[in-house]
């Protein structure tokens, strides 16, 4: 676990002004109507592209475009990947980063994840019957209409996925029907977990495949070896 000394401190600070005197410099040079502003300094960061990275600033992870700030990706997933990011960028510690991975995927496989965790948010655009491509959300807001609650342009579809028969968006049930439901435990392990984790493991190393191995207890490997 990376500890913050005093030597890493007083560095960070003169780099700091450093950064601001630089900027201050810079901005003299341009015209009048054009200034760059000091967004922040960042000891680590993850960048998959520039719209999809997430970097740590006193603490918190600060991310964009990734998973854990959009609301169509269910809350235990969100969180699992915000705990993978904290333990590489805070932390600097890969062998904890795999060990949330794995409880996380136990857990799922063992049934024991509140429902509420795996909520998925989507919101309806425009009518039911004008949709061409019949997502989830829109066959679970049309089971909302089957019990007399009207669903309109705007309005946020939380459902969850079920076992059972037919494709994904079949069995996509609205949360507040999902009583005596189980969830799909395949549909939140291979759709949901791993392409989110997939994101972050993939530049040290680890394919889909390795993480779907994971998930069955077959891969006994760390991170260490890609730091």
């Amino acid at each position: 676990m990376v500890q913050e000394t005093k030597e890493q401190l007083e560095l960070e600070a003169e780099i700091k002004a450093k950064a601001q005197e630089f900027l201050k410099y810079l901005n003299s040079t341009l015209p009048e109507s054009m200034e760059l502003e000091y967004e922040g300094f960042y000891r680590r960061g993850f960048f998959v592209s520039k719209k999809r990275y997430a970097v740590i600033e006193d603490g918190e992870i600060i991310a964009k475009g990734l998973e854990l700030v959009r609301r169509d990706w269910a809350p235990i997933v969100k969180q699992t990947q915000e705990a993978v990011l904290m333990a590489i960028l805070k932390e600097g510690d890969s062998n904890k980063a795999i060990s949330e991975v794995k409880k996380v995927m136990k857990k799922l496989r063992k049934g024991d994840v509140d429902k509420k965790e795996l909520i998925i948010h989507t919101q309806i655009t425009k009518p039911l019957n004008q949709y061409k491509q019949v997502g989830p959300h829109v066959v679970a807001a049309q089971k909302i209409e089957e019990h007399g609650i009207k669903v309109s342009r705007g309005t946020i579809i939380q459902y969850i996925i079920v076992k059972g028969k037919g494709s994904i968006s079949q069995r996509a049930v609205p949360y507040e029907y999902s009583e005596g439901y189980d969830y799909d435990k395949d549909y939140y392990i291979n759709n949901q977990l791993i392409p989110a984790v997939e994101r972050i493991m993939y530049s040290f190393g680890y394919t889909r495949k390795d993480l779907q191995d994971m998930a069955v207890g077959e891969v006994q490997q760390s991170l260490d070896a890609f730091f």
